[in-house]
């Protein structure tokens, strides 16, 4: 479902310091919501929930928006579907296998800016393993910079999750939480409506701007 609309409100109007983290892989997954069986298709950029639990890996214990602000751009080279083994439980702890297939991105990377400098000590010494997505999807970190974000007008915007309601924004629309909880079961928390935007637009309002990589960065909180 695509979708465009107008804005109210716009980002953060400030000039800013961010750590950005620059963090590749080889695969990355992110699940649909409500896929539990048959084809299992990829999202097109990370959902807030993977990005937090990428950071909540990195510094050992659950991180969420009342810690950190995050903002994030994402690319891949591309989609591709691979064939894998699954075995399914049946009551009295039966398994069955069964072979499904699932998308998954190549090449994936992530510039994922935080409002916290003090995390670039997690960053380089991540307490558990990063993952872009599922437990196979391993990922590493390739640089790690302070940046000042400066306020502009008309900058490239997306390849990131946005608010439905972002002005000239379009793309695939979803019900997504923001993190889970690291109880058991888990439990979604903050479950909004997001644009999953997979190219940039021109957008109008203000917003934090990376001069190095020439595009606007939108933080969520």
């Amino acid at each position: 479902m695509l979708l465009l609309i107008k804005s109210r409100n716009s980002c953060d109007e400030r000039t800013m310091k961010a750590l950005r983290i620059h963090i590749k892989g080889w695969t990355a997954s992110f699940r649909f919501p409500g896929f539990i069986s048959g084809y299992q298709p990829t999202l097109p950029v990370p959902p807030l929930s993977t990005v937090y639990g990428l950071i909540s890996a990195a510094k050992g214990e659950l991180v969420g928006p009342e810690e950190v602000s995050i903002g994030y751009v994402f690319t891949s080279e591309g989609k591709a579907v691979d064939i894998e083994v699954i075995y399914e439980l049946s009551p009295g702890l039966k398994a069955k296998s069964n072979v499904v297939k699932r998308e998954f991105l190549f090449n994936p990377e992530l510039c994922l800016y935080i409002n916290d400098l003090s995390y670039e000590l997690y960053f380089r010494r991540p307490y558990y393993p990063l993952l872009l997505g599922r437990s196979g999807d391993l990922a590493s970190v390739v640089e790690i910079k302070e940046v000042e974000l400066k306020e502009a007008k008309n900058l490239e915007l997306g390849k990131t999750i946005l608010p439905f309601w972002v002005e000239g924004s379009h793309g695939l629309v979803q019900a997504l939480p923001t993190y889970f909880t690291d109880t058991i079961p888990r439990k979604a928390v903050g479950v909004k409506t997001y644009l999953m935007m997979d190219e940039f637009f021109t957008y109008p309002e203000k917003c934090p701007h990376d001069g190095e990589k020439g595009w606007g960065v939108w933080f969520h909180k």
